[in-house]
Order: C-alpha cells, then structure tokens, then sequence
C-alpha cells in the first residue's frame, strides 16, 4: 500500500473508524498523489521568474488558444476556460455550490460536512462511489423502480448486489416496511450496507412526504444501532422540482452526523437543476455521523475522491464550471429558475389532471408522481415493450418502457398545451393492440 494511502487510513482509525471499515478494497488503497499537480501548485505560488511545470501551452502570459474558439467565448477570460481546473474543482464554484445547498436545504444549516467535490456531473459522482465504497458482492439496496443505470455502476462495474423492495403500497405510498424488511436483511448478513436514496425518483417521479423522509432516517439509524455500516447516498439529480406535497430538501441534511456507523454521501449537480445537461456539472459531498468537527476525516474522504478522479479522468471540464459560476453569480438567476420551475410543474400538474380525467381508466392506472420529470404508466392489458415500439413506428411517439407492465412518460420536454394529445395517442395505440 502507498505510504499516502496508509497515512489516510490512519487518519481514518483514529478519528472515524467505522467510516474505514465501510472503504472497498480500492478506498482504502486510493491517495492523491503528491506528484506533478502538487509540485506545479508549489511553483504557481513561488515561480514568478519561469514556470515550466504543468503541461499546457502559454502566450502572451496567459494559456495559448485558437482564435476560432475563443472568438466564440469573447464573454469569458482565456484563464477561465482553457487552462486545466484543480483536480476538484474551482474553490469558487465549491464554495457557491456550499452556500446553495444551504439555502435550499435547511437541515443541513449546522451540520459538520465536507466542501463539495466537483464531479463530470452525477454519474460520475456514482462511480466514484462505487469505486471508494463497494466491494464485490456488498449490498446495494434501491426500490424495485430504479434507474437502469444504477445496475451497471454498481452492479456490473463493482460487483455489488442489488436488492430491491417494492417502491409503492397498495394504498399509494412509499413502502416504508418493504424497505425497512431488505434493509434489515442484508444489515444482519453483511454487517454493511449502501443505500441508494432518489428522489425525486426516476423514473416514477416521486419524492416521499416528510413523514416517509422521516421514517427512512429512522430505519437507517435503527440498523446503525445494531451495529450495521450504512454508507447513505442521496442522488439528488431532479432536485428542486418538488411540485405538490412532499419533502422539499434533501435526506442528506438529516442522515449527516447522525450516528457514527453511518456515511452520508450527497451527489447532486447542475446538470438538471439549472437545465444544463451538456454541461456535465456534478458535486459530491461527505459527512460522517460525527456531531462535531471532524477534519481529518473529511480530508481524508476528500483526498481518496480525488484520487480517484486523478486515476479516471484527470480533472473536471474547465468552462462548465466557469458558466456555472456565472450562473449563480447572476442577480437572475433565482428569478429565471423560479420560470422555468412554474412551467415543469405546469406540466406535471396538466398530466396530472389529464389521467385522473377516466377517460383512460381501462387502459391503465398510474403510480404516484409529484416531483421531477417523469411519470409511470402501469398497463392494464398491453405488454409495455409492445406499445413502446407500436407508439414509434404507427404515431411517432417516444416514450420508455422499464418493465412488462410500466410505461415510463417524460412531461419534461411535453409542452403543457400537447399533454392531453400525447395521452390520447398513447390511449388509442394501446386500443391497437388491446
């Protein structure tokens, strides 16, 4: 083992113990090194003869670019774009994305937790996850309605084994007691669990109410209590978009220094939350279940994080961190996404009206949604594949199917006055095939 990835480890034991114990084999080996960014850190400090450290091109004193770029860029300084950003992102835009999650999530106002770690948006957050926390055959417990995705970051690429609860009771609500049941189950046989908490969910496009938020917490804490490692990770990517009764922060305010058997582990990102999905803009924040704080932990976290990312990708794209400041630098920016929050749920409250009309009551029922950007259909009578591609190919409608009976709609990129059509159609080829 590296001496830096020993050091860490130690560092770990002393102060957090248990939050060494829920490290993968790769967690605990993971360092950032003290190599070429460190010495060329040093020499951006001292250097003010010559710097012959990092390698990018320089002219004029500043990075070299091509005009035909920059031409196209005139709003922004060469400095802000072309140069590499800091292995974990620019300090300005960590600190602007502290401050939000502040704002928008009053629970976390006193709580002990690292500065956010910028991530090529929330995907990427997963894997590094996945990569710090999850060994081979590690429980990774999820609702039955889950983003595929999740199968091949965890699944596939650490080994881990998804267990899944039912997402719904017959009643509507969230399935506190499915949860708590597999929670239990694989707290007793592994002695470590990852807990994957979306909301608002994809693809149902539900978020719990505060009382079911509350109760998630409580199951959590009560398997810590027992003696289970629970590294909890809340993807926050529809976050915001809470449109009818339910929590409106994050769970990672109340699962942060909760108790000390459980990580808290925030990603969230810009990708969704400001309509900039190109951008490729996440985070990842730590906090241990310390009520105090805990330094030496987080730092630890943090290095290992980017350790990781130095291993995959380097450092982060530059210029989309830039814009991203600018954004939340902007005296508009609340305003011009208050708009385009009233637009979304506009549009989740239309499909909302337009199902519950009855008119499309002996095709299927719907599974609760009040948040996000998505909806599930569930078919009473029609394979769901099948109406995906008779919808294609007859009425040149897209929509996802997720299971045999689920039809997964996308409101998001429906304009509110096509919702009704959209449905209509969908009603006519399951007609089709009925």
């Amino acid at each position: 083992m590296n001496p830096l990835a020993a050091e860490l480890n130690e560092s770990l034991a002393q102060h957090s113990p248990h939050v060494l114990e829920m490290l993968s084999d790769l967690g605990k080996n993971l360092f950032f090194p003290k190599g070429i960014l460190t010495q060329s850190a040093e020499a951006k400090e001292k250097a003010h003869k010559f710097n012959a450290t990092i390698g990018i091109a320089t002219e004029n004193g500043g990075p070299m670019f091509l005009s035909c770029i920059q031409d196209k860029l005139t709003a922004f300084d060469p400095k802000d774009i072309f140069p590499y950003a800091p292995p974990a992102g620019k300090p300005e835009l960590r600190s602007l994305w502290r401050e939000k999650m502040l704002r928008e999530n009053p629970s976390q106002v006193g709580k002990h937790f690292s500065n956010p770690i910028v991530t090529n948006a929330l995907t990427h957050g997963l894997s590094i996850v996945a990569d710090m926390f999850v060994d081979k055959g590690d429980h990774l417990i999820l609702p039955d309605m889950l983003w595929g995705n999740y199968n091949l970051t965890f699944g596939t690429c650490s080994g881990a084994i998804v267990k899944k609860h039912p997402t719904f009771t017959a009643s509507g609500g969230y399935d506190i007691d499915a949860f708590k049941a597999v929670l239990k189950n694989s707290a007793e046989e592994k002695g470590k669990v990852i807990v994957l908490l979306n909301f608002p969910n994809n693809p149902s496009g539900y978020t719990p109410t505060q009382a079911e938020g509350d109760a998630l917490v409580a199951a959590i804490k009560e398997v810590a209590d027992g003696g289970c490692n629970v590294v909890a990770i809340t993807d926050d990517a529809y976050f915001g978009l809470f449109y009818e009764d339910s929590m409106k922060e994050s769970l990672f305010g109340k699962l942060a220094n909760l108790h000390p058997r459980i990580l808290a582990v925030k990603l969230d990102g810009a990708t969704k939350e400001e309509f900039v999905w190109g951008f490729r803009t996440g985070f990842i924040t730590f906090a241990d279940g310390n009520d105090y704080e805990n330094a030496p932990v987080m730092n630890a976290l943090e290095k290992k994080a980017m350790g990781i990312i130095r291993a995959r990708i380097s450092n982060c794209p530059h210029p989309s961190q830039t814009f991203v400041i600018e954004a939340l630098r902007s005296p508009d920016f609340l305003k011009q996404k208050e708009e385009k929050f009233q637009i979304m749920k506009g549009r989740a409250l239309k499909t909302k009206e337009v199902l519950n009309s009855g008119k499309y009551d002996k095709a299927w029922d719907y599974y609760p949604f009040n948040s996000g950007y998505f909806m599930c259909l569930k078919l009473k009578h029609v394979d769901a594949e099948k109406l995906r591609v008779h919808l294609l190919e007859k009425y040149g409608v897209g929509a996802i199917s997720t299971t045999k009976t689920d039809l997964r709609i996308a409101f998001s990129c429906i304009a509110e006055k096509d919702i009704p059509e959209l449905f209509d159609i969908i009603y006519k080829a399951a007609q089709d095939l009925a």
